[in-house]
C-alpha cells in the first residue's frame, strides 16, 4: 500500500470515539502497517466535540489528515458530520449514525443535515442506532459495531481486529464487544 489510509472519526463526549480509534490503529499495527493517530477530547466530559485522525500505511509521517484527503469520515452524531465536511474529497466515504444529540445552549436541532451530507458526498452510509440497540445489550457497544462496519472497507483481517479489541476493551466485555463487531460486519446500509 503506497497511499496511506485516512480515517477521521468524530462525535461527542461519551460515545467511544477514542476507544474506537484506538482499536482501528492497533488493528492496523497488528497487520504490519505504520499507524499514527491524534485526538482532541478536552470538552468530551461535557458532551463537547471529540475527534480522532487515524492514518495507516507503509510509512506515516504525520498523524494529521490534510483537508480534502479523508478516505472515510466516521461520525457517531449527525451534526458533527457537518462540522468536518471540509476534510472530505471525491474519494471520501461518509459513515454516520443517524443520532441527534442536542448541544448545550441549543433549543432546537437543525434541519436538513442529511440532505447537506448527501449533497457533499456521493458515498454515504447511514446507520440507524435504534435498529442496532435491539440486537446488543447496551448502546456503549455502538462504537464497536461501527468498527465492524468499517472493517468491510479496510484491508485489515478479522484476526487483527479481534486481537486489537481483546487488547483494548475491558476483559469482562470482550465477548460482547466481539458480538457487536460481528453485528457491524453484517450491517447493510
Amino acid at each position: 500500500m503506497d497511499k496511506p489510509v485516512n480515517i477521521l472519526m468524530v462525535g461527542v463526549g461519551g460515545q467511544g470515539i477514542i476507544l474506537a480509534s484506538d482499536i482501528i490503529s492497533l488493528a492496523a499495527m497488528k497487520a504490519g502497517y505504520d499507524a499514527k493517530k491524534n485526538e482532541i477530547h478536552g470538552m468530551s466530559q461535557r458532551g463537547g466535540s471529540v475527534f480522532s485522525h487515524i492514518r495507516y500505511g507503509k510509512k506515516i509521517y504525520s498523524p494529521t489528515i490534510p483537508e480534502g484527503q479523508t478516505d472515510i469520515l466516521v461520525s457517531l452524531e449527525e451534526m458533527e458530520t457537518l462540522r468536518w465536511l471540509k476534510y472530505i474529497g471525491k474519494q471520501t466515504r461518509i459513515v454516520y449514525f443517524k443520532n441527534k444529540i442536542l448541544p448545550a445552549n441549543v433549543q432546537e436541532y437543525p434541519q436538513g443535515i442529511e440532505q447537506a451530507i448527501t449533497k457533499a458526498c456521493k458515498h454515504v452510509s447511514v446507520i440507524k442506532p435504534e435498529e442496532i440497540k435491539e440486537k446488543i445489550s447496551s448502546q456503549k457497544y455502538l462504537n464497536t459495531v461501527l468498527c465492524g462496519f468499517l472493517s468491510n472497507f479496510l484491508d485489515l483481517s478479522n484476526k487483527h481486529w479481534t486481537a486489537a479489541i481483546k487488547e483494548k476493551v475491558p476483559k469482562d466485555t470482550y465477548e460482547l464487544n466481539i458480538q457487536a463487531f460481528q453485528l457491524g460486519k453484517k450491517l447493510k446500509t
